[in-house]
């Protein structure tokens, strides 16, 4: 569910992830130390960041038995202005004078959903910019299943729904092209976004222990190289992003320019979904 301008600006911007520890039960807490760590992500860097971005489910603990519990209704109207002090969502009217208050761009994390018109659950990701204007919502499109006998049964879609649109935004910076956690191991979804303009692709995450460390820093990296990396501990990492790093590794390797559509499909063709 996106916001776009009609040519997307690539600039250098400062990038703070933050890293949390355990979430408890208590919403109430979980809200109040997120906050506490995005305002101290905002202040402690020797450059004050562009954009920070919390975990997937910073509000509650992780589990189809708890998103039902801990979900919030949003009620948000893609192409509409979204009235924060009307929100029945008291995490989105945290955060949104967070980004408000520390004027910032905040990337949500993500937070349980609870849709009132569908009568479903997504698990939802919340994009705020500096005047802490709600601008971008994504809806956690592929959802983890797995049953691995003797190591882990976990189903999302026993409580979840999926999303249906791919979600990209504009800021003064970059197009961000949005995901969550196992979205990033599709990629058809960060090809899509790509096409569509977007140069930063971010994916908050919460990935179990069996399945997650074989995977996470390779389907992060990519082709690419990793510039910051926090440790396994609660943390706030911060990167510098530089636009002329890309335009040199693209210019090195052109293959934004040599595919063959008429070969195979272009993807962004095949979807023309607008949140």
């Amino acid at each position: 569910m996106s916001t776009l301008a009609r040519a997307p600006v690539f600039k250098p911007f400062t990038l703070a992830l933050v890293q949390l520890g355990q979430i408890g039960a208590n919403k109430a807490d979980n809200l109040k130390h997120a906050r506490e760590m995005v305002l101290k992500a905002t202040t402690q860097h020797s450059k004050k960041p562009d954009l920070v971005v919390l975990p997937e489910c910073f509000n509650s603990p992780y589990g189809h038995v708890h998103f039902p519990v801990y979900a919030e209704k949003i009620g948000w109207t893609p192409g509409t202005k979204y009235e924060i002090e009307k929100s029945e969502s008291e995490s989105v009217k945290m955060l949104s004078q967070l980004a408000k208050e520390t004027k910032t761009w905040l990337i949500g994390g993500s937070i349980p959903e609870a849709d009132t018109e569908s009568d479903k659950y997504y698990n939802t990701c919340t994009v705020y910019n500096p005047d802490g204007d709600l601008v971008a919502l994504h809806r956690k499109i592929h959802l983890f299943d797995i049953d691995i006998p003797g190591k882990i049964t976990f189903k999302e879609s026993e409580s979840l729904a999926p999303g249906k649109t791919p979600t990209y935004f504009d800021t003064e910076f970059a197009r961000i092209g949005l995901g969550i956690c196992y979205d990033i191991r599709f990629p058809e979804l960060s090809m899509i976004a790509a096409r569509k303009g977007a140069h930063v692709l971010i994916y908050p995450a919460a990935f179990n222990m069996t399945t997650g460390p074989l995977h996470w820093e390779l389907l992060q990296r990519a082709r690419g190289q990793v510039i910051a990396e926090a440790g396994e501990k609660e943390e706030i990492i911060y990167a510098d992003i530089e636009p002329k790093v890309l335009e040199e590794t693209r210019q090195g390797i052109p293959v934004t320019t040599q595919r063959r559509f008429d070969v195979y499909p272009d993807l962004r063709t095949l979807t023309n979904r607008k949140a």
